[in-house]
C-alpha cells in the first residue's frame, strides 16, 4: 500500500523512474545492453607466470536440473536440536556464535582442506547426508529442506551487504548486475550502461523490478570463503548468483540451466515451482534453455514456498520459476557447479588426443578408404544390402574399439584439472595459515630500507602444501607444468592460467608433497638429488603461496 502510495506521488510530480527511462530510450531505438623412462616428459626447470592454452569454459549462469522423477523428498531439521546446534557450528559454550560465520571458525580449526571441504557439504545438506543426497538426488531429483531457522546461513550474504557493494562503487550494470523483470509473460533486462550507482538500482527496485548480483564473491569476502571451500569438495567449479526480488513481482521467466543448482533462502521468502524434463534431450542436458512460455510447462512437480533457512536443489534439466509473495521481499543465494563436468566433456578431450596417437603409431589408421567407397555408403545408400557396406561399417567398428588403446585419460584428465584450476577461486587462508605463509612474511620498509626480506630456508625447515587442491601436475608439449591457484582473482578469469614449469628432477617432491598432505614434512626430505635442489624447490613454492611452514620463518 505504502509502495504504491509513494509511486503515485511521484506520478502526480511528474518524475521518471530509471525503468521508465530506459524503457523511452529502448522505445526510440536504443540498442539493450548485450548480456553479458619416466612417466613425465623432461623439460628444464623455469620460473614460470601466465600461460597455458585450450577453450576457456564459460562463466556460471544460475538454476539447474536432471532425470525426471516423480518424487521430491523433504526434510525438516528441528531448529533448536543439538544435531541442527553442531550443525552451525554453534557447540555450546565455545562462545562462536551461530550461522556461516561460527561455521566458517569452526572449519578452519581444521587442519585438511578436504576435510574442511566435506564438512561444508555436509552442513549444507543437513540433516541429509551427503551419502543420501548423491544416492537419490544427484543428477536425479530435486530435494526440498525446510530447517524451520531463519538464522541458518546467517553471515553469508544479505541486503545491507548488497547495498554496500553498489556504494563500494565498483559494481557495474551488466557485468556485475542484470536488472530484470518478467510480467504478461514477457522476460525483459533493464540495464542501463556503466556504473550501478543505488539511487538508479534501489529506484528499478522499487518499481518492481528484480535485481541479479553476478559472482557475488567479487564483493563479499564470506561468500569468498565458502565457495572456495566448497569447490574442493566438487572438484568443479562452484559460482554463485545472488537475487533480490520485489514484493508481488517475478524476475525471470521459466526455463532450464546446465548446472547443479543448490537454492539458499537469505531473506524473506519466495514460491517456487519446478518441472520435471519434458522430454529425454532435456535431462541433465549441455546448455541452459531459452526462456519458456507457462502453455509449454505442464504441471509442477514441486511447488513450495521457501523461508529464510531453506534449500531448495535441482538438477541440471528441471525447468524453474519463482515469484514473490505479496507480503515480503525475497533473497537468495544460488551455488552452482558441473557446468560442462560430464563423461562427455571428457570424451571430447579425449578422443581427439586417441586418434593424434593413433594416426602417429599405428600404420591402419593411415590406410586409405576403398576407391568405391562413395558408390556405396552415405545415406542415399543406406538402405541397400551389400557385402561391401557391411564390410566398410565392420571396419569403422573395429577402427574405433582399437581407438580406445592409443587415449591419453589420464592426461585427459589432467587438461580437464589444468581447466578447473583456472575456473578456481584463489583460496582464503585462516590467520595461522597466514602467518605461516607468504602473505603473512613480515617484509616491510623499516628505518629507511626494507627489512625482513630473505626467505631462510633450511634442511631442517617444515612444510607442507597450503591446501590439497591447489596444484595439479601436467605432461605437456613443452615439458611438466605445475598449475596452481594461488595467484587467481577473484573475478573469474582475470588472470590467465598460472604455472611453474619444473625439470625432472623436481617431479618426485611434488608428487611426495601431495601425498604427505596435511602432514609436514622436513625441506631435507624432499627426494631431490642435492640438499641445493630441496631448498631451491621449497623457496620457489614458498614464495608462490602454495607451501606453508610449521611456524613463522621469521618471529616478530
Amino acid at each position: 500500500m505504502a509502495a504504491g502510495s509513494a509511486a503515485e506521488r511521484r506520478r502526480r510530480l511528474g518524475r521518471l523512474s530509471a525503468l521508465s527511462v530506459y524503457r523511452q530510450a529502448a522505445a526510440a531505438g536504443r540498442p539493450e545492453r548485450p548480456r553479458a623412462g619416466s612417466k613425465w616428459a623432461k623439460a628444464r626447470p623455469r620460473r614460470g607466470g601466465a600461460g597455458g592454452g585450450g577453450p576457456k569454459p564459460k562463466a556460471p549462469p544460475e538454476p539447474s536440473a536432471s532425470a525426471p522423477v516423480s518424487r521430491v523428498e523433504q526434510a525438516k531439521a528441528p531448529a533448536h536440536s543439538p544435531e541442527a546446534k553442531r550443525q552451525r557450528g554453534t557447540a555450546e559454550g565455545s562462545g562462536e556464535g551461530g550461522g556461516v560465520a561460527g561455521l566458517l571458525r569452526r572449519l578452519g580449526q581444521l587442519d585438511d582442506s578436504r576435510q574442511r571441504a566435506a564438512e561444508l557439504f555436509r552442513w549444507l545438506l543437513a540433516p541429509v547426508s551427503p551419502v543420501e543426497f548423491v544416492r537419490r538426488h544427484w543428477e536425479r531429483a530435486p530435494l526440498l529442506l525446510r530447517r524451520g531457522d531463519p538464522g541458518y546461513y546467517a553471515g553469508l550474504f544479505s541486503t545491507a551487504e548488497f547495498d554496500a557493494a553498489l556504494r563500494g562503487g565498483g559494481v557495474h550494470f551488466g557485468s556485475h548486475l542484470d536488472v530484470t523483470s518478467y510480467a504478461e509473460g514477457v522476460r525483459e533486462t533493464h540495464n542501463p550502461s556503466g556504473r550501478a550507482l543505488p539511487a538508479v538500482v534501489w529506484d528499478f527496485y522499487q518499481n518492481g523490478c528484480s535485481l541479479r548480483l553476478l559472482s557475488p564473491q567479487t564483493f563479499s569476502d564470506t561468500v569468498w570463503r565458502f565457495l572456495s571451500i566448497l569447490q574442493e569438495h566438487f572438484g568443479s567449479m562452484v559460482g554463485a548468483n545472488t537475487y533480490l526480488t520485489p514484493p508481488g513481482t517475478q524476475g525471470f521467466a521459466p526455463h532450464y540451466d546446465d548446472i547443479e543448482a543448490f537454492v539458499l533462502q537469505l531473506e524473506g521468502k519466495k514460491h517456487w515451482r519446478v518441472y520435471s524434463p519434458r522430454v529425454d534431450a532435456e535431462v541433465l542436458p549441455q546448455f541452459s534453455s531459452a526462456n519458456l512460455t507457462q502453455a509449454e510447462l505442464g504441471e509442477p512437480m514441486l511447488e513450495t514456498v521457501l523461508e529464510a533457512g531453506d534449500l531448495l536443489y535441482f538438477p541440471r534439466g528441471f525447468i524453474h520459476q519463482g515469484d514473490c509473495l505479496p507480503d515480503a521481499h525475497s533473497l537468495h543465494i544460488t551455488v552452482s557447479s558441473y557446468q560442462r563436468n560430464s563423461w562427455g566433456d571428457l570424451l571430447e578431450k579425449l578422443l581427439p588426443a586417441a586418434l593424434h596417437m593413433a594416426l602417429e603409431e599405428d600404420v591402419e589408421f593411415r590406410q586409405g578408404l576403398p576407391m568405391d567407397y562413395l558408390g556405396y555408403m552415405g545415406v542415399a545408400n543406406s538402405d541397400k544390402v551389400d557385402a561391401r557396406r557391411t564390410a566398410f561399417m565392420e571396419k569403422v567398428q573395429s577402427l574405433i574399439k582399437k581407438l580406445v588403446d592409443y587415449a591419453p585419460i589420464d592426461a585427459a584428465v589432467d587438461q580437464r584439472a589444468k581447466s578447473f584450476l583456472h575456473d578456481c577461486l584463489p583460496p582464503v587462508l585462516t590467520q595461522s595459515e597466514k602467518l605461516q605463509s607468504v602473505y603473512g612474511f613480515p617484509a616491510r620498509w623499516q628505518d629507511g630500507g626494507p627489512c625482513n626480506v630473505d626467505i631462510l630456508m633450511t634442511k631442517d625447515t617444515e612444510v607442507r602444501l597450503l591446501h590439497h587442491g591447489i596444484i595439479r601436475l601436467c605432461n605437456e608439449e613443452a615439458g611438466v607444468m605445475l598449475y596452481y591457484t594461488t595467484e587467481n582473482s577473484r573475478v573469474y578469469h582475470k588472470e590467465e592460467p598460472k604455472f611453474l614449469e619444473l625439470g625432472p628432477e623436481y617431479i618426485d617432491s611434488i608428487e611426495f608433497l601431495l601425498s604427505s598432505y596435511p602432514n609436514h614434512i622436513s625441506v631435507d626430505a624432499l627426494p631431490c638429488a642435492t640438499l641445493e635442489d630441496k631448498i631451491s624447490l621449497a623457496t620457489l613454492l614458498f614464495e608462490k603461496g602454495i607451501l606453508t611452514t610449521k611456524k613463522p620463518l621469521v618471529k616478530i
